[in-house]
């Protein structure tokens, strides 16, 4: 089996899905729940695992991390971290993943898993399943994409303040 020949045109930038939908507050995938400097953070719409999301690099056409300068990286990164921190807080999760792949789209992107005390498969790669399951109901996006945005209102410092409230807002609401 080889790459098909699309994947190597948007390798090269062409017709990259990524660049081409500029910084949408929403796509077909997902709700965007934060705009950074250099990156945006997306919860997806598939009902696969609460707080999936995916960080995509809003800069030039990107395929690689090691294609960022020095400064580039170090600002994604902080706000790759700053998306996590908030997916953690906000939703209790007892460990992260973090997955920068492009094996279906070659632009720079993150994918954060949340993992719960119910995984369904613990110390292992997050099964994904094939194909997507629907899409969450609307209600409940809308309502944890909003807490994600008043997490990432909130100063690092003052997080964990923040977060007790947010959970018992979140508790409240299930």
């Amino acid at each position: 089996m080889e790459w098909p020949d699309r994947w190597y045109a948007w390798r090269n930038g062409d017709g990259c899905p990524s660049c081409a939908e500029g910084r949408p507050d929403e796509s077909s995938t997902g709700v965007r729940y934060f705009a950074g400097e250099v990156a945006d953070a997306y919860l997806l719409r598939a009902d696969i695992q609460r707080g999936l999301s995916i960080v995509v690099w809003r800069g030039r056409h990107v395929v690689e991390p090691t294609e960022l300068s020095d400064s580039e990286a170090a600002v994604y990164g902080r706000e790759v971290m700053a998306v996590g921190r908030a997916l953690e807080t906000t939703f209790s999760a007892v460990k992260m993943n973090y997955n920068v792949l492009g094996n279906w789209v070659p632009h720079l992107h993150t994918h954060i898993v949340p993992r719960y005390a119910d995984d369904p498969r613990p110390g292992w790669p997050f099964p994904f399943p094939e194909p997507d399951p629907p899409s969450m109901p609307q209600e409940r996006l809308e309502r944890d994409a909003a807490l994600l945005r008043a997490a990432l209102a909130v100063p690092a410092g003052d997080r964990r303040l923040a977060d007790r409230d947010l959970r018992a807002c979140d508790a409240a609401g299930d």
